[in-house]
């Protein structure tokens, strides 16, 4: 493809070109940082998600490349880290299992701002891959609130309560439900998430990642 020419496809961890957007010397680099685990909440109360999928911590190059790819302008990450998470085979074979795909939304200046929305690109890969739909604007921000990172585990509960809604419920009723965002910290934004889903009738919500600190 002329496309490939002019943007040849590279390892978004070193950088060298490679067809499959991340090379085997980068892969064995970041094992290491490799968490792997499916985590079940179904019996915990204070979560509205049932599962969560930990792919790899969020230190050093894994942490650096999100970075990159959240703040720096390098969308073109979002094709390595789409590999990163259908690699592993029971995590591919697990969310296949699952109807639809949402991402964290932005509230919408922001979103302008950056130009892109980290989250939407890589549910937008994994959808295509997974053969599921992604659910674009449904999940939406309403409530332009403080930046998650400057505040306390307790301080952000509050910070991000109601400041989701969900556009289109008859999307989610009954259906199985994979949640993406860039990084698990403390979880808030994505329980809260995971709230409105499941008011709005989501059978099973998984909680996918790409790190967590």
């Amino acid at each position: 493809m002329l496309l490939d020419i002019i943007y040849p496809p590279t390892c978004g961890i070193c950088g060298e070109i490679n067809k499959k957007y991340i090379c085997k010397k980068c892969e064995i680099k970041i094992k290491q940082y490799e968490i792997n685990k499916i985590e079940n909440y179904r019996k915990n109360k204070n979560k509205y998600f049932d599962y969560q999928i930990k792919l790899f911590k969020y230190e050093n190059i894994i942490r650096e490349r999100i970075i990159d790819y959240k703040f720096r302008e390098k969308a073109y990450l979002g094709e390595t880290f789409e590999k990163m998470v259908i690699k592993n085979e029971k995590i591919y074979s697990f969310l296949k299992k699952y109807d639809i795909i949402l991402y964290v939304p932005m509230f919408k200046k922001h979103k302008l701002a950056r130009g892109y929305n980290q989250s939407e690109l890589i549910a937008k890969k994994l959808a295509k891959t997974l053969g599921i739909c992604l659910e674009k604007n449904n999940l939406t921000k309403i409530i332009d609130t403080k930046k998650q990172s400057l505040l306390t585990k307790e301080q952000r509960k509050k910070n991000i309560k109601g400041a989701f809604k969900i556009k289109y419920p008859e999307r989610i009723k009954d259906k199985n439900i994979i949640l993406f965002d860039d990084i698990f910290t403390t979880g808030s934004t994505v329980n809260e998430c995971s709230k409105m889903l499941k008011k709005a009738g989501a059978k099973e919500i998984v909680i996918l990642t790409i790190a967590t600190d």
